[in-house]
């Protein structure tokens, strides 16, 4: 098997390495995944749930470009919710509880169903340069293993050490061992590597649980589904979560633990996730909060197993065992495992180009938690560009590289490379400018033409997304061009507490009311022919119900996304010298020189370049 040489291999068999040997494979390259153990491909490492803020636009927009993230999560979620419903569409994230168990296994079945795609069960242990270009991996078999192009999907488990209380030893997640080698032979050819710092909370036994001291979670009452694809359908039945609080009590006995945790006796030196701190960290943080939530999340349909999320910890077992029983509905808690941290490595991703090559080794990708993120659909963004990036390089095609107002994961991949980071990575809705262009609902209309033009999404895919515009244009151009008098939609008027016409208006003026939604709008005879002759499903009427109301916002927001393409379109010259720029600031100076952004766009967006600096390369570059 060993004498062929692979066009990708894929270190790594997480979120990151599956999108990205999926990716890779169906792009047409022969692909080998390679993984320290293969019953463990796509473990969900932390909570069973994909999604939630932000992170459930990624999702969707994996799916619409032909990535497998959204179908395994519908396949195996036991509870659905869209989160933020009570806010602006562009606040509306989709979250879905999963079976952990099933989650691995669905996975596993559609990567072995995946044509030009091959497993290797090893640590690769080192990597093989010539000159400035990737060539191959070795294992600790002593196996070369040669390839045109190498993704790295390390995840934690680069030189991983896991700390319980007092104790540390080397793991890359619980009872399975750190990789060594890989950090070695980056830093020895120039690269600058880091350490970071995550955290999982303990698992418990469902059954020692007393639920009725608990707020029940449910799922929505109609829930909808990740993927836009036609196989898979939204759940029918679903298991609830259920919710408790901490309280002074717990604090205090926690803080019974300072003394013998990691974090605060100087043993784990790296920074962990700001946004998803330790349950010490956050009431040595908040010391003025006197609780905090707890979710009580079950790992499956059929599983006792509990994720308690909130309660993320490395203290002592014995503090985290005494704290957790005087938590209600946790009396008499049994563990299955205990909350512990793990600290590995990272590599600074300002050392990658948009693509998630490194600057320094052609032919040389990063994924995931290498790059300084967290979360898993983090991690499956970048696997799944990277996949296809390495694909299109070793077929000699352009790279595909999303914007900022394409994506999400444009956003994302922007934001590490041309600004770093130095604490683990979390995507917001905050941190997208144009999140009005960038929903949920609309992923497949952005991203799966894009897909389909580069050979991933799949013609049935693009057939749809046609249909779905098609229809919502049709729509939109009904309530545009169809007029209703006082008499009929007057009475749905009053009823909404909003003002009443005394002439007929335009339907597309009427839809616009905040006050309305687009099922009082359905009361009209008109509008239930039109949907009923039209074949218009709940889709079409979200899709169109938005663009009715938001049209104002998204219309501001694509002026400002083409002011911003504008910048995009003047490109700096590979390796530029910026000291030759007199009038640059040293800061800017220093910092372009580092990064080497590739547009006038990117170079705007780095901490310490100033709009006065941006003018002066603009006028540097004739613009």
């Amino acid at each position: 098997m060993f004498n062929t040489e692979y066009d990708v291999i894929v270190v790594g068999g997480g979120h990151a390495g599956s999108e990205a040997a999926a990716a890779a494979a169906n792009m047409g390259s022969k692909t080998l995944l390679i993984t320290m153990s293969l019953q463990n491909i796509a473990q969900m490492s932390c909570n069973p749930a994909m999604g939630g803020i932000a992170k459930g636009q990624i999702v969707r927009e994996i799916d619409a470009l032909g990535g497998y993230s959204g179908i395994v999560t519908d396949e195996t979620a036991i509870q659905f919710k869209m989160l933020n419903k009570s806010k602006g569409p562009a606040m509306w994230s989709p979250r879905a509880q999963s079976d952990r168990m099933r989650f691995a296994e669905t996975w596993r079945n559609m990567l072995e169903q995946t044509t030009n795609l091959d497993f290797f069960q090893d640590m690769v242990n080192g990597l093989v340069f010539e000159e400035d270009k990737i060539v191959g991996v070795k294992t600790t078999l002593g196996i070369v293993i040669k390839s045109k192009a190498v993704i790295i999907t390390a995840g934690t488990f680069l030189n991983g050490l896991i700390h319980i209380g007092d104790k540390t030893f080397g793991g890359g997640r619980a009872g399975e061992k750190a990789s060594t080698g890989i950090t070695e032979d980056l830093v020895k050819v120039g690269f600058e590597a880091g350490r970071m710092k995550t955290g999982t909370p303990p698992r418990v036994d469902g059954r020692s649980l007393d639920y009725s001291k608990m707020i029940e979670q449910p799922g929505d009452d109609n829930p909808e589904k990740f993927s836009y694809s036609t196989t898979t359908k939204p759940l029918v039945k679903q298991r609830s979560c259920y919710m408790s609080y901490t309280s002074q009590e717990v604090h205090d006995l926690l803080r019974t633990g300072f003394d013998r945790s990691p974090m605060f006796n100087g043993r784990i030196k790296s920074i962990g996730p700001r946004y998803c701190p330790s349950i010490e960290d956050k009431i040595d943080r908040f010391a003025t909060k006197d609780r905090h939530q707890i979710f009580v999340e079950p790992e499956g349909w059929n599983t006792v197993e509990v994720y308690v999320n909130g309660f993320s910890t490395s203290l002592p077992e014995d503090v985290q065992d005494k704290a957790l029983r005087k938590v209600a509905g946790f009396e008499n808690v049994k563990f299955f495992r205990y909350g512990y941290a793990i600290e590995y490595d990272f590599f600074p991703p300002t050392q990658l180009t948009h693509t998630l090559e490194t600057k320094l080794i052609k032919g040389l990708f990063f994924a995931g938690q290498i790059n300084g993120t967290t979360g898993y659909e983090e991690a499956a963004a970048q696997g799944l560009m990277a996949g296809i990036n390495a694909s299109l390089k070793i077929q000699n095609r352009d790279p595909f590289i999303l914007k900022r107002n394409d994506a999400y994961i444009g956003v994302l991949i922007d934001d590490l490379i041309t600004k770093g980071t130095e604490e683990p990575y979390r995507m917001f809705t905050s941190r997208a400018e144009y999140r009005t262009l960038l929903r949920q609902d609309n992923a497949d209309l952005r991203l799966t033409p894009l897909g389909f033009e580069i050979g991933l999404a799949s013609k049935t895919r693009m057939d749809r997304v046609l249909i779905k515009q098609e229809k919502t244009d049709l729509f939109v151009k009904f309530l545009q061009d169809t007029s209703v008098k006082p008499e009929e939609i007057n009475p749905i008027l009053e009823e909404n507490g909003t003002a009443l016409i005394d002439q007929s208006m335009k339907l597309f003026k009427i839809a616009a009311r905040p006050q309305l939604n687009f099922t009082d709008l359905q009361k009209l005879e008109s509008v239930q022919v039109f949907i009923k002759e039209n074949e218009i499903d709940l889709e079409i009427i979200e899709q169109t119900e938005i663009h009715v109301k938001y049209s104002g916002y998204i219309d501001k927001e694509k002026n400002q996304a083409d002011k911003l393409n504008r910048l995009e379109n003047v490109i700096i010259p590979d390796n530029f010298d910026f000291k030759k720029v007199k009038s640059l600031s040293i800061e800017a100076c220093q910092k372009l020189t580092k990064i080497q952004p590739k547009t006038i766009s990117q170079a705007s967006r780095i901490s310490g370049v100033s709009p006065s600096d941006i003018s002066v390369l603009l006028v540097y570059m004739g613009r």
